[in-house]
C-alpha cells in the first residue's frame, strides 16, 4: 500500500510545561487523600515524531495519554496541542479536538460490533456532518490503502485481529488528524501480525509525516519508534533518540 508523500512541518505539536495529576481519594476510614499520578512532566513532541512512551504498570503513562488526547485534564501545569492551551477550551471544543485533531487507536480496536468495516470507518465523518455517501467513499479509499477493501462490509466478528485493528487506523486517520494516539494498539495481537501494524505505523510516520505518540509496556514494540520516553513513579526518566547505543533495541 503506500500514501501521498508529504513533507512534515516542523513545529511544535505538543508542549506540556510542569504538567501534575493527582486524584482525590477516600480512604477506608472516609479521609480523603490525595494520590498524585505525574510530577512536573515537561515534553516537547514536533509534527511528524513517532514517539513511545514506556512505563510499568502505575507509571503515570496511561493517565499522561488520557491528557494528550483530551479525555483528562492536568491538576496543574499546562497541554498545549497545535498551538492552543488545551485548558482553556470548552467542553464542545475538546469534542471538537477529539474528533478532528487526534485519532485514535486502542487495545481493545473498539469497534461497534453490528456495524461493517466500511461503516465503522466512516462513523467519525457522520459525527462531523458529513453526507453518508461522501463518508462512505471516503472510508472505502482508506480501507482500500490499508489492504482491506475486500473485507468493507464484513462486521468485526468476521475479521483476524490483525485485520481488526487495521479498520481501527483506517478510522482514525479518516479526518485527517495531525496526531495518532495508540494505546498498547498491538497487545491483542500475535508477534507476525504486531509487526505489520507496526511497520503500517512506520509508513505512515515517514510517507504522511503523521505524528504518531505510542504507549507500549514492549521493548520490541517501542523499538519501531524513534524516540522514547520511559516513565517511572510518575516522573521522565528517559528521554532519548532510537539512535542512542543504550536505547531498548532496534525494531526487526
Amino acid at each position: 500500500m503506500t500514501f501521498a508523500q508529504t513533507a512534515p512541518a516542523t513545529q511544535t505539536l505538543i508542549r506540556i510545561d510542569d504538567l501534575c495529576k493527582s486524584y482525590s481519594l477516600q480512604d477506608a476510614s472516609g479521609k480523603t487523600v490525595t494520590n498524585q499520578v505525574l510530577f512536573d512532566i515537561n515534553l516537547t513532541i514536533q509534527r511528524g515524531e513517532f514517539v513511545a512512551i514506556m512505563g510499568h504498570s502505575g507509571s503515570g503513562k496511561s493517565t499522561l495519554m488520557n491528557i494528550l488526547g483530551c479525555l483528562d485534564t492536568p491538576t496543574s501545569g499546562s497541554y498545549w496541542l497545535d498551538g492552543q492551551n488545551v485548558a482553556t477550551l470548552s467542553s464542545n471544543e475538546l469534542a471538537h479536538i477529539r474528533n478532528q485533531s487526534i485519532g485514535f487507536v486502542f487495545q481493545g480496536f473498539n469497534l461497534l460490533k453490528r456495524m461493517t468495516a466500511l461503516d465503522n470507518v466512516a462513523t467519525p465523518l457522520l459525527y462531523a456532518g458529513i453526507s453518508r455517501s461522501q463518508s462512505r467513499k471516503r472510508a472505502l479509499e482508506l480501507l482500500r490503502r490499508t489492504g482491506l477493501e475486500r473485507f468493507a462490509e464484513h462486521q468485526p466478528n468476521q475479521l483476524s485481529g490483525g485485520q481488526q485493528q487495521r479498520v481501527a487506523i483506517s478510522r482514525a486517520l479518516i479526518n485527517q488528524p495531525p496526531l495518532i494516539l495508540a494505546d498498547e494498539p498491538t497487545g491483542n495481537l500475535d508477534t507476525q501480525t504486531s509487526e505489520e501494524i507496526m511497520r503500517l505505523f512506520i509508513q505512515l510516520n515517514e510517507e504522511q509525516g503523521m505524528t504518531i505518540v505510542l504507549v507500549t509496556h514492549e521493548d520490541d514494540i517501542a523499538a519501531y519508534a524513534k524516540r522514547l520516553i520511559r516513565l517511572k513513579d510518575g516522573h521522565v526518566i528517559v528521554d532519548k533518540n532510537n539512535t542512542d547505543a543504550d536505547f531498548v533495541g532496534s525494531a526487526p
